[in-house]
């Protein structure tokens, strides 16, 4: 998907503060059965993203001068226990972290900052893992992600389904949360709109660690919420506002692109324009600066997965266009010093 767009502010400067490395290449073989879910149709589209992948969009003309990886369960230990496994990922990231401070591929620097997982519902049993992580990252390793989407209808998330309920409210997981801030790690959190107010619970009872919001907390417009994605925005908006009031949660700003919303725009084609976008986020993207300011959020690629709508050219200039009115410090703090600060990266 190669993008014909002017790159629109090409100087200015923008950390990526999510996006993933994986090789699922032999996942799709010639019997398997087609896609019955957006998210198997944009794993097809983009069955392995290394760093040859990844530099190529760094290169696409937007000034990108660092990037945070995020988990996405690639490259675990084989035959490790199941608890340190992750850990594979984290040494897989930093090596390609380490290839990129050479400088031998250019002046940005990919991974700079890594978010791992680990299973926080093994309670006190977790410090282990977290010392592990930090041990492979090589100085790199922020935190930890790990995922509570769930919902009852099958085809709102497809092959990302079969999670419980409740996660965030269990108690061996928050047991295994209370060691991030020891270890000085922060949390990002993907969950599902309707699930917000488990994120809210969670932010509360654990001021001292510093949580990201992952893509605006997922809006949803497919399966049994097909069609009423306009209707639920109220509900939305008052969980973003609510999650807002408390300061030690910050937003990423993206995920939009992803199938669970139900926009025309996932796996049009033509690509949908970076104006087109624009007008499809504008809501989302000016409720969540408005509740949190532009200080405590963050624009991110969460590439390759929203390449199922638009390749990294378009993403950025969407954002872009989606800033046109905002000041320089605004603007630096959405595309920039949000990620640095969080993640705590030297660049």
């Amino acid at each position: 998907m190669l993008t014909t767009e002017t790159i629109l502010e090409p100087d200015l400067p923008i950390i990526d503060p999510h996006h993933h490395l994986w090789d699922m290449r032999g996942r799709f073989g010639a019997d398997a059965p087609p896609p019955r879910h957006g998210f198997e149709a944009l794993l097809r589209r983009s069955p392995h993203y290394l760093l040859d992948q990844l530099l190529a969009d760094l290169g696409a003309g937007h000034n990108v001068r660092a990037t945070v990886f995020v988990e996405c369960g690639a490259m675990y230990r084989a035959g490790a226990p199941v608890a340190l496994a992750p850990v594979g990922e984290t040494e897989f990231v930093n090596g390609v972290a380490a290839m990129s401070a050479s400088g031998l591929y250019g002046e940005a620097r990919a991974c700079a900052g890594i978010v791992g997982h680990a299973d926080l519902t093994l309670g006190d049993a977790v410090a282990p893992v977290l010392e592990a992580h930090l041990a492979a990252g090589g100085g790199r390793f922020r935190g930890i992600r790990q995922s509570a989407r769930h919902d009852p209808d099958p085809a709102v998330l497809g092959p990302l389904g079969g999670m419980p309920a409740g996660l965030y409210s269990n108690t061996a997981f928050r047991t295994g949360f209370a060691h991030l801030a020891a270890h000085g790690l922060s949390f990002d959190a993907w969950l599902l709109e309707p699930q917000l107010p488990d994120l809210i619970d969670l932010a509360s009872a654990f001021p001292e660690t510093t949580i990201v919001l992952d893509h605006v907390g997922t809006p949803l417009g497919i399966g049994a919420y097909a069609g009423q994605r306009e209707a639920r925005f109220d509900a939305w908006r008052d969980n973003i506002y609510a999650l807002a009031e408390r300061p030690n949660v910050v937003c990423k700003i993206g995920g939009l692109a992803m199938p669970f919303l139900g926009f025309p725009s996932f796996m049009a084609e033509p690509p949908a324009t970076s104006a087109v976008l624009a007008q499809e986020w504008r809501a989302y993207v000016e409720t969540a600066i408005a509740a949190f300011g532009a200080g405590r959020c963050m624009f991110e690629s969460n590439f390759p997965v929203d390449a199922g709508t638009c390749d990294y050219a378009t993403l950025w200039n969407a954002f872009k266009r989606l800033t046109t009115g905002a000041s320089a410090d605004e603007k630096a703090a959405l595309f920039h010093d949000t990620a640095r600060r969080t993640y705590r990266l030297e660049i």
